[in-house]
């Protein structure tokens, strides 16, 4: 295997994912891996955390990690904690980055956790969490719905639970 991924022989055959090896990734166990992106978003004051537990219904991934900052400037704070954090305290780097604060929306590939950082306004239009409604869901913070198991963070079956908008787009008040 060569530095970008192809075989050494030149050959052009794609290449299965090996799960659980970034760039010095994968040190930390899955649910580690969730537990410590997701306290590194809440230290910089992310809102919205959600756990997407995708086993059993993506190959390339176990979890999601979607959060948001209020500003495009609060995502990239969000996304460089998360970077330094694992890169400092764990030797962990993702495999790749996407997207950028300025588009609204960053994606962190850490092979067993993706990490999708938004803006409020990408993140609504994307609504990543109702694309994946049949994957169980924990919500993290102080704003946690009924189920809070007391750790800050509430046991949610679907993504619809913690959405009150009827499913029309229009916010209950």
């Amino acid at each position: 295997m060569n530095a970008a991924g192809t075989p050494a022989d030149g050959g052009a055959q794609p290449l299965a994912r090996e799960r659980g090896r970034g760039q010095r990734a994968g040190t930390l166990p899955p649910e580690r891996l969730l537990r410590e992106i997701a306290r590194y978003a809440d230290d910089k004051k992310a809102i919205d955390i959600v756990e997407l537990d995708l086993r059993g219904v993506l190959g390339y991934t176990d979890y999601f990690v979607v959060c948001s900052g209020n500003t495009a400037r609060q995502a990239k704070a969000i996304h460089d904690g998360i970077l330094e954090g694992l890169k400092r305290d764990h030797d962990t780097l993702p495999r790749r980055v996407e997207g950028s604060a300025d588009t609204g929306w960053i994606l962190m590939d850490y092979l067993d956790v993706v990490v999708h950082v938004f803006t409020p306004q990408t993140r609504e239009f994307y609504r990543l969490e109702r694309l994946w409604g049949e994957a169980p869901a924990r919500v993290r913070g102080e704003d946690a719905p009924a189920g809070d198991r007391g750790d800050g963070a509430a046991e949610v079956r679907g993504v619809d639970a913690p959405v009150a908008d009827g499913g029309d787009g229009a916010a209950e008040h």
